[in-house]
């Protein structure tokens, strides 16, 4: 399948010192989600012999009150009638700030993954991407978005029943970009029953909270406004530390040792997330938890992510074949 082009670009920015994401226009993005939809659906639905496919749809949450759309990238024997009781570990791909569930596909990643299975580098396991949202994949500071609730205790099981996944810890993976690079980290670590592997790309990693939020909040900063609305305005340090991955990681690191954990991130990374990888990586070498960390020269970009993805790819693989 040759690659597919983005169809919703977005801009990062820095505002005085601190970090913000800024979608390209949330026009484009309602515009580009109706392309990709129905760009998937050619894709899924052209040829006859069983082939790689997405199953997009959307999830009506009790927690979150609001429907939410996902994609199920599907492997090509999932489809084919002599596998239908198969079933397949699993992967969830959290997407970064001002992407959506149709990322993997209009980013490149889907092709990424579908070149790591044409040249035999991976096997065929299931990817789930949820749309996220701008809620870093944790419940709000002021309990209005319950996102990290909606994940484990509804769209996971949700997944799990639905579709034809395998129910071992080793079998189930996340992975996350920028965002949700942050977002994989946090879930994983807060609850490393659940997850065998997890990776991160250019995560936003920060030890502490960022400096002048509530100012540029009050100025109609869109970035800081995002912040404000997830962690507190001001930002709640508690908060703040009961979902970061520093704290976590020392909260929870006899049972992260059975965890196998990539992270990597570019050196020249515009919003210095690179510091905050570098930090991850000192804790857990303090911890003595086994992990994988690189610094690669790029900044903060999808083409940085592309660059990288087919490793955090592998890696998954790797893990996903111990549980067989």
């Amino acid at each position: 399948m040759p690659q597919l082009s983005p169809l919703v670009p977005t801009r990062e920015r820095t505002y005085n010192g601190y970090f913000s994401f800024m979608p390209f226009s949330f026009f484009c993005l309602r515009c580009g989600r109706i392309a990709g939809l129905l760009l998937l659906a050619l894709l899924s639905a052209s040829g006859t012999q069983a082939q790689e496919r997405a199953d997009c749809r959307a999830f009506r949450s009790a927690v979150l009150h609001s429907s939410v759309r996902y994609c199920v990238y599907l492997p090509a024997s999932y489809s084919a009638g002599d596998a239908k009781t198969r079933k397949y570990p699993v992967l969830y791909l959290l997407h970064g700030l001002g992407g959506n569930e149709q990322a993997m596909a209009l980013d490149g990643e889907w092709t990424t993954l579908q070149d790591l299975r044409r040249d035999h580098l991976v096997g065929e396991f299931i990817v789930v991407a949820p749309d996220g949202w701008d809620t870093f994949y944790i419940n709000s500071r002021d309990g209005k978005t319950p996102y990290s609730d909606f994940f484990l205790r509804e769209f996971m099981p949700f997944i799990e029943r639905t579709y034809r996944v395998r129910s071992e810890r080793a079998a189930r993976g996340i992975t996350g970009f920028s965002m949700g690079g942050y977002g994989a980290l946090r879930m994983a670590f807060a609850h490393p029953e659940l997850f065998g592997s997890v990776s991160s790309h250019s995560g936003a990693l920060m030890r502490d909270p960022p400096r002048g939020v509530s100012a540029g909040a009050s100025s109609g900063n869109l970035g800081a406004q995002l912040l404000a609305k997830v962690f507190g305005n001001p930002i709640d340090g508690q908060f703040w530390d009961l979902n970061s991955p520093f704290v976590l990681a020392r909260k929870n690191a006899a049972p992260l040792l059975k965890m196998k954990i990539y992270f990597d991130c570019g050196t020249e990374d515009s919003y210095g997330f690179y510091r905050g990888a570098s930090e991850l990586d000192e804790t857990l070498d303090s911890l003595k938890i086994p992990h994988e960390f690189h610094l690669y020269p790029g900044g903060h970009s999808i083409s940085y992510l592309l660059a990288h993805r087919d490793a955090s790819f592998e890696f998954h693989w790797r893990e996903f074949q111990s549980a067989k």
